[in-house]
Parts: structure tokens; sequence; C-alpha cells
């Protein structure tokens, strides 16, 4: 008994001294620890990295770009047997602690105390402390960096709901393959939605945090099983799921796959310039990460045709200039090695449409292939029909004679499927672009830069400058028009030799057949295309009054060569250009913007980004913002269109202020051609299509079409810019080496028909848009060798369009008042 009381004296001691070391440690944790906590206040407006999205104006996705792949999800979008999977995985008392699993925290420091504090053990982190960790903690391993954790878990507990925290783990968690959250991993690895997910699938998941690098189900998909099993056991264990629905997702295989972003719409020229743009404006780091949403202008269903339009064309384009060869072998021996084809399929990727494939037999009337995802296919003798041999660009050899003769065992060709059936191919030596917009707003609805933007990022729609040729004549001839020429002005089509500064050397042009045609009306010359009469409007206009006036149509006058060549396209421009240029012609006369991103906004909805968008508005309050502006609407509505009456009370009610917040308010496009120069060239191009050099488009069946060919020296670029329906449209087909296309490539044979294929969608369901003749037009008839106005009955006259205050001379001076009814004047 004497002996039992000193032991009982030490132990209250004993007691009271690791009481007051413990007192003092607290003390120690509140002054040093808790004070550097950080707030959690922020977690109540987290704001997850969640990647760029980029979608088409009908909502198709066109690129996501990231670091982190993240699909947000509130709490109830989370099925509750995904939700169990990860409580059986990660923390099963998650909805009954307090941010602190006791048992399992004492576990960890038994076994830290065991292994003499050399290394991690497992257990010990709830989901509020893995939140705490993600949020504000390093993934250092220390015991302070565990006591911050579990104190902030604390805090985090008092301030935010189980549920609120649940969700911002399961939104934050790594779970590999830069897949963030359960909603990405669940399209990252199945290509679903988390309502879509299996049993089996939802524990596969679960088991991801544990080792997400490394035991994944593409990474280490036996290591991965093993750990989904043990959720599926966990999960049973806990009442969570039956045996029946247990053993049935332990039966299930493991059918991860890597799926990348879900891309509804392949539209990549595009979405480089929109990622670019976003870019600058609000930097890398916060464009990749802030999970912003761009809306282009992008249609898809035009975006499709485009690409379908360039890939056929270029087909076509090449299956006129034959066969270039076989590119690749593999010995006949390998053929029967087992994966050896597979292996060097896999090592070819597809270009376009254009898919490698490996001949495995060849008969006189039968090529037997296997395509790179093991695939057999058969090519017959109309497959392989248009394979004469490449000469040279001019030259082809005899037609195959068997398919035999053309494919042997081993070869490595290329494939291409049309109308379900599969066609010998090869990837085209040249490249075309083309772009659309809506002729109003400047809206880009199509765009395609190139053949694929895997094989080659150059964007020739914005990036490359050919020589227009031809298709810049429309601009040379409204100068004219404004200069005193008509459409019925004679100009003789004649050699001449020119000194060209801009070329250095003496000028000798000719018109494309080499023949001259002597005085030729306007009017016929745009139709046929006449290069000589478009060098002699320059010649008699003046090079630096034309150089002056085309700038209106947004060309930089620096851009424009010094020289005579100018009148047939010798300047550098793009395709975008073209295109922005022809649509002052479409619209009536007035200058448009060309613009591809419609909004950017925040993921929550909030407009971050709009561009100011230039429309045609006649009552846009920039443009009528007072009633001075509305008299001086009146003022230049008589100077122009003669006496109407203006009911100021009508048009001022359509007045309203600019709204303080909401879309950006247009500004007014500028009105750079007068609508009587406008309709004139208008006209002329429609009979280029009806008459001249654009026949193929009457393919369309309508009135409203115009349009002109261009084909440059050595036929290097050919071109179709044209327009119907309020859509413009520009193609251009060429090669990146500037060598030339081969002889009768001209634009009405090779840059047409994409411009045709396009336009047959593009003009699907809009209605026909004729302008009538603007006030201030007269029609006259005109004997069509002088140009000169004659009387009613002349033998061989017809009518031509003129300004009024630019009418020809009468033949034999008659007077003008014996010849025009009044009923002529418009």
């Amino acid at each position: 008994m004497v002996r039992i009381k000193p032991l009982i004296v030490f132990s209250i001691r004993l007691f009271f001294l690791i009481f007051a070391l413990g007192l003092i440690g607290l003390l120690v944790v509140w002054l040093t620890i808790v004070p550097t906590l950080p707030s959690v206040d922020s977690l109540r407006d987290v704001r997850l990295q969640v990647p760029l999205r980029i979608y088409s104006a009908d909502q198709e996705l066109m690129l996501e770009v990231g670091e982190q792949r993240r699909l947000p999800l509130a709490i109830d979008e989370m099925p509750e047997t995904l939700r169990q999977a990860f409580l059986a995985a990660e923390d099963d008392r998650f909805y009954s602690h307090p941010g602190i699993d006791w048992r399992g925290t004492a576990r960890a420091v038994w076994l830290y105390g065991l292994s003499l504090g050399r290394g991690r053990v497992p257990g010990g982190s709830t989901i509020t402390q893995q939140v705490a960790r993600r949020f504000f903690l390093s993934t250092e391993y220390s015991v302070t960096r565990k006591l911050r954790e579990m104190l902030l878990a604390l805090k985090i507990e008092r301030e935010l709901s189980k549920d609120e925290i649940f969700e911002l783990y399961l939104n934050k968690e790594f779970l590999g393959h830069r897949a963030y959250g359960v909603g990405a991993a669940a399209q990252v690895y199945y290509g679903k939605t988390v309502d879509e997910l299996s049993l089996a699938e939802m524990a596969m998941l679960a088991a991801l945090p544990k080792a997400p690098s490394r035991d994944n189900p593409l990474s280490g998909p036996e290591r991965a099983m093993i750990r989904r099993n043990w959720v599926l056991d966990r999960m049973l264990e806990l009442g969570y799921i039956d045996e029946a629905a247990h053993a049935q997702a332990r039966a299930e295989p493991n059918n991860a796959r890597y799926h990348g972003s879900v891309q509804e719409l392949d539209a990549s020229w595009v979405s480089e310039m929109t990622r670019q743009r976003v870019v600058d404006r609000l930097g890398a780091e916060e464009a990749y990460s802030g999970g912003y949403r761009v809306t282009t202008t992008i249609e898809s269903r035009l975006q499709r045709a485009a690409d379908r339009a360039v890939r056929d064309g270029l087909q076509a384009y090449d299956r006129r200039h034959g066969w270039r060869g076989v590119q690749q072998r593999i010995e006949e021996e390998a053929l029967l090695e087992p994966g050896r084809i597979e292996e060097r399929l896999a090592q070819i990727r597809p270009v376009a449409d254009l898919v490698p494939a490996v001949v495995i037999e060849s008969t006189p009337e039968l090529a037997t292939l296997r395509l790179d995802r093991g695939e057999i296919v058969t090519l017959g003798p109309e497959a392989v029909a248009w394979a004469r041999p490449y000469i040279d660009v001019n030259t082809l050899g005899s037609a195959p004679e068997s398919v035999d003769a053309l494919l042997q065992a081993g070869d490595i060709v290329r494939l291409r499927q049309v109308d379900e059936q599969w066609q010998l191919a090869q990837v085209p030596e040249a490249q075309a672009a083309l772009v659309s917009l809506d002729a109003e707003t400047g809206a880009i609805l199509a765009l395609v830069g190139g053949l694929e933007f895997g094989r080659s990022q150059f964007n020739r729609v914005t990036q490359s400058r050919r020589q227009p040729g031809s298709s810049f004549k429309p601009f040379i001839y409204s100068a004219a028009f404004d200069h005193g020429f008509n459409p019925a002005s004679l100009v003789n089509d004649a050699p001449v030799v020119v000194d060209d500064p801009s070329m250095e050397r003496a000028w000798r042009p000719t018109n494309f057949s080499q023949r001259f045609h002597g005085p030729t009306r306007l009017r016929e010359a745009m139709i046929h295309s006449r290069n000589l009469v478009s060098v002699r409007l320059l010649m008699s206009i003046g090079l630096a009054p034309i150089r002056n006036y085309l700038p209106r149509f947004g060309f930089e006058q620096d851009e424009l060569p010094a020289g005579p060549s100018l009148a047939l396209g010798s300047a550098s421009l793009t395709p975008l250009s073209i295109a922005r240029a022809y649509a002052v012609f479409a619209n009536g006369g007035y200058s448009i913007e060309p613009e591809f991103i419609h909004r950017v906004e925040t993921s929550e909805g909030e407009m971050v980004y709009e561009p100011s968008w230039t429309r045609i508005c006649p009552d846009c309050p920039e443009r009528l913002p007072a009633m001075t502006a509305i008299e001086e609407s009146a003022e230049d509505t008589a100077e122009t269109a003669g006496p109407r009456r203006i009911d100021l009370d009508e048009i001022s009610e359509t007045l309203e202020p600019p709204p303080l917040v909401g879309p950006v308010v247009p500004r007014a496009a500028e009105q750079v051609l007068s609508p009587q120069t406008t309709w004139l060239i208008r006209s002329m191009m429609s009979d280029v299509i009806r008459l001249g050099t654009g026949r193929r488009a009457l393919a369309l069946g309508r009135d409203d079409l115009a349009g002109k060919t261009g084909t440059t020296n050595d036929l290097r670029d050919t071109w179709f810019s044209g327009f119907g329906g309020g859509v413009v449209t520009t193609v251009w087909l060429g090669r990146d080496d500037n060598e030339t296309l081969g002889s009768w490539e001209q634009g009405g044979r090779t840059a047409l028909p994409l411009w045709v294929d396009f336009m047959a969608v593009a003009l699907e369901n809009r209605p026909e848009q004729l302008p009538e003749p603007p006030v201030g037009l007269v029609q006259a008839l005109i004997d069509p060798d002088t140009g000169e106005r004659v009387r009613p009955g002349f033998p061989g006259a017809m009518t031509e369009w003129f300004q009024a205050d630019n009418l020809p001379p009468m033949r034999e001076s008659e007077d003008l008042e014996q010849d025009l009814d009044p009923y002529d004047i418009y």
C-alpha cells in the first residue's frame, strides 16, 4: 500500500504535466497556426479552373482548350449511387463526423509512430480535409501541414454544409488524364455523362483518387480493376448495393478508353482564330482556366458543306492530273505477321477524309485492302479508272487496263469513301480556301483555310496573299462608272504595251484566248473577262485615281501595286479581303467588317466581350441620334431619290435611346458606293453567270446570283467570288508553292464548282433577293456595235441601263426626248 501511493502521485503529476503540455501545445497552435489559416469564405464563390470552350452559332462544340478538363456539376446533378461510391472509397462517415474522423486519425497517428515518422501512412484524411488541402494547402508531407489541414477542415465544416463540401470535392478532385471532377472523368474514360454510367463505371471513378495517374483504367488497368472491385465490396458492406448488383458489377469488364473532347463540329481554322482573339483580350492563363464560353458566327450546316466542297473540289482537280503512284510498301512476307499491318498503318495518320489502307491481294478485276481499323474493303475497275499515270502537270499516261496493273499486294495507298463506295485516292498537291459572309452584317458563316488543319495550320483565308486575277475587275469597272463610263461605253480590245513600274519592265498583257476583239462594250467585256479592256480602262482613268478609289472596298492602298497590272488583279490579297469587297456589291454599296465572334461569356452567362458590329442599319441610334439626323436623312433622300414625303413622327417613334446595358449598339455601315453604280456592277456580274465564264452556277436555278471568275498568269491562282440570297462566298484554289495548276485550269473549272457545291447548301431556304433598279437609273435602246442610243425599231437594237446623268449620245445626234419613254425612267 505504501508503494502504491507514490505511483498514484506520479500518475496524477504525469497527467497534469501532459494536460499542461497539451494546453501549451494548443496555445502554440492557436497563436502560430490558427491566425495563418486562410478564410474559407472564398469557397462559397469558388471558381474552378474550367477550359475555354468555343461553339458555333447553333451551339455545337468546336474546340475545348485548357490544361484541366472539367465539367462542374451541382450535387443534385450527380447520381446518388455515384456519391455513395465515393463515400465508400474515401470517407463513409463523412455525413456524421465534424470534419475530422477521430478513429481514422488515431489509426494514422499510431501507424506514423510505428514507422518512426519515416514516411506516409494511409488513412486519416476525410473528404473535408481533402477539400482543405486541394483548395488552400500544398501536398507537402509534414506534421505542421497536417495540423493546418485538420484545423482548416473544422473551420470549413462551420462555414459550409456537408453537401456544399461534397460538391466541391467531386468537382475538384484530380482523376487522371487531365480530368478534374467526376463530370470530366466520366467523359474522358467512358464518353458519357455521369447519369449514363453503370455501377461498375461509377465504382471505377471512385477508385481513382488514391493514385489517379498510376491506377487509372487506361494507364494501369489491372491495378484499377483491383481497386474498383474493392470499392464495390465496400459498397456492399455498407449496404449501398445488394448482392445481385454487386455480382453483376464485378463481372463487368474494364471498358474504359480515352475519349477526347466531344468535338461536334470541325471548324479548326475559325477555332484557332477565336482562341487567339480571346487570349489576346484575356491573357492565356485567364482564357484557358476561366471557363469562358465563346459563341462564334459559324453555322454548322454551312461549315460542313464548306469542308465537303473543298475536299470534293481538290479531289476532282487532283484526279484530272493523274495517279502519282504508291508512296509506301510493306513486304509481302510481312503481311502474314500478326499485327504488322496494324503497326504500319498506325504510323500513317488520315488526312481529311483520306484513310490509309494496305493492299492484301490484287487480281485483274479486284483489289482487297485492309483499313487501319481492321475493316476489309475491295476496289473494282470503276474505283481506279481515273488513275492514269501522272507524267507532268499537263500530260497523263494511258488508263489502267486492270486493277492489278495499278495495285500490288503490300502497297500502302489512300482511300476515300464517296456515297458509301470506296475509291482509290491520294493527297492532293493543290490547296483551296473558302470563306462565306453574311452580306449585311459581315458575320462569317463558314471558313475553310485548306484541306486539313492537322496537316497544315496555315490559314489560306486570312494569311495567304494571292493575286485575284480577273475577279478584281468589278472594282475597276466600278471606278470607271464613277468616272464617266457606262455599260455601253466602247473600249478597244487590242494589243497594248505599257511601262509598268511595279513590274520593272515593259508589259504586254493579253487575253486568255490570245485573241483580240476590237471595240467592245464594257458589259460584254465583263461577261467574257477581256483583259485588255480593263487595262485600257485604268490607263484612261489614271492609276492614281484608281488607287485612291479602291480603298473604299476595304483594301489598303499600300497593298495595291503602282502599275497598270493592277487592272488585272496583280495585287496580293487574302480571300477574306476579296469576300469583304464583294459584299459591297451584294448589300447595296455598304462597307462591312468581317466578324467571327458573337459573344464571350463566363460559365455563369455573364457577358465579358461582344464585338461592335457594323450593320446596314439606317435607323440605328448612332446613325440617327436626334431630329437633326432625321432632317439630314430627309435631305439626303431628296437629293438621291427625288421628291418623297418624310413622315417625321413615324420615324421618330423608332429612335429609342441606346440601352444602358445589353448588346453593343451596332455601328452603322458606311455607304461607299452609290446605289446606281452598285446595281449596274451587280447586273453585269449576273450576266457573267448567265452568259459568261460563270455559267456553271446556272445549275443552282436562281436568278439572283452574281459573281466573277479569276485566273492569274501561268494558271497559278484560280478564283470565284459571288453572291446570292444575301450570302457572299469567295473560293480560291492553287498551290502553296505557287507552281502552275496546268493548262486550262481556270477559275470557272476549278474554283467555281466548289462555290456551286457550297452555295447549293447555303442558299437553301433563303429567298431570292433581286434588288429593284434604284432611282437615278434609266433604260434605253442602244446600237450594240457602237453603244449609241437609238430609236425604237432600229435593227438589232438592245436595251441597256444607264445612270440618268450619264447617257450615251444619240445616234446621228437625234434628240433624247424623241427616244426616251417617261416610263423607262426609274
